[in-house]
């Protein structure tokens, strides 16, 4: 499915972000935004901060869809987001959520969050946590079809041979 970049690629950041887990430090964090965003090393400070963030972002992924318009609003409205139009890099006009010149930290929450807004207005049931009983990674569901359950092929393999095991042995 194509996403706009926010929907997309800014969603996907999320998702990646939440799936590090508490312990991520500098290191992984401008891993994750290598290529990605335009985001200098991040400090172990920021790392703190954007630690924190992803916390509230794995609340959007675990609520149910009626939950996560407020919980993404409430997002939105703690990044300080102030959408307007770029044309930098001689790229065609685009919406940013935040000034280029603005922090690391300020710019991750800006654009998680713009790409959760719009992963939850354009397409909701396009993201979640996994299906999969004790797998807690998060997934933006990119598929043609869009009826993606799990977070990858080998959780959605392990739940169908236990129910395949489970049919054979009744």
């Amino acid at each position: 499915m194509h996403f706009n970049p926010y929907g997309g690629a800014a969603a996907q950041i999320a998702a990646d972000l939440v799936n590090l887990g508490d312990t991520a430090g500098p290191a992984e964090l401008t891993a994750i935004f290598k290529d990605r965003m335009t985001v200098a090393a991040v400090l172990p400070p920021e790392a703190t901060e954007i630690v924190t963030w992803t916390r509230r972002l794995r609340q959007v992924f675990e609520a149910a869809p009626t939950a996560r318009v407020d919980l993404v609003n409430a997002l939105l409205h703690d990044s300080a987001s102030k959408p307007y139009i770029s044309t930098h890099d001689g790229k065609a006009p685009h919406l940013h959520y935040v000034d280029a010149q603005a922090g690391t930290v300020s710019r991750v929450r800006a654009y998680t969050a713009g790409g959760l807004a719009h992963l939850v207005c354009d397409a909701p049931d396009r993201f979640g946590v996994c299906s999969r009983e004790g797998c807690d990674t998060v997934y933006v569901d990119v598929s043609r079809n869009g009826r993606r359950r799990f977070c990858s092929t080998r959780c959605a393999t392990r739940v169908h041979v236990a129910d395949h095991r489970t049919r054979q042995a009744s």
